[in-house]
């Protein structure tokens, strides 16, 4: 199911820093990704839609040249599903998944402690992630076009029909 919602500011959502996972490479998501599409997603290494990473990853390669970025955020927040080091976790999602698309430093998305970026997105879509795999879907313009729950699927109509939309195709 997917909830859609407009930022009433002009401000982006896209304005913040995040290190790279299990690097000191800070960088500002503002400043890499304005102008792209954008789904950002809180992953675990140890759920039961962990498999979710493998459509991810597909969606990100079969949509990357048309300005599609997928962005992974690792989440410890559902049943400490993501336990490991970071290091671990970039391990893990290269040897198992063949991870290419970013993914960035070890965050908390539960309301009440979410880093700021996810307590923008919450604030927009009216939704905090429940779970992990949530979905957010930012514009070009980097403002909010909607959010997924944790069970939508990469190739789910909804939400690649979304995509395209956002993408031009």
């Amino acid at each position: 199911m997917a909830t859609t919602a407009t930022i009433a500011s002009d401000a982006s959502l896209l304005d913040h820093d995040f290190r790279r996972l299990a690097s000191d490479d800070a960088v500002n998501l503002q400043d890499l990704y304005a102008g792209k599409v954008i789904l950002v997603v809180n992953t675990a290494s140890k759920c039961g839609n962990t498999p979710q990473y493998e459509g991810l990853e597909k969606l990100y390669q079969e949509y990357q040249d048309d300005g599609l970025v997928v962005l992974g955020f690792p989440s410890n927040d559902f049943l400490g599903q993501e336990p490991g080091t970071e290091e671990q976790i970039q391990e893990f999602c290269r040897l198992t998944y063949s991870i290419k698309f970013p993914m960035f430093e070890k965050v908390t998305v539960k309301q009440g402690a979410a880093h700021p970026f996810f307590d923008e997105l919450a604030e927009t879509s009216g939704t905090y992630p429940t779970w992990n795999f949530h979905k957010f879907l930012i514009g070009r313009d980097g403002k909010l076009i909607a959010e997924f729950s944790p069970r939508t699927q990469p190739y789910d109509e909804g939400l690649l029909a979304a995509i395209k939309s956002e993408l031009g195709n």
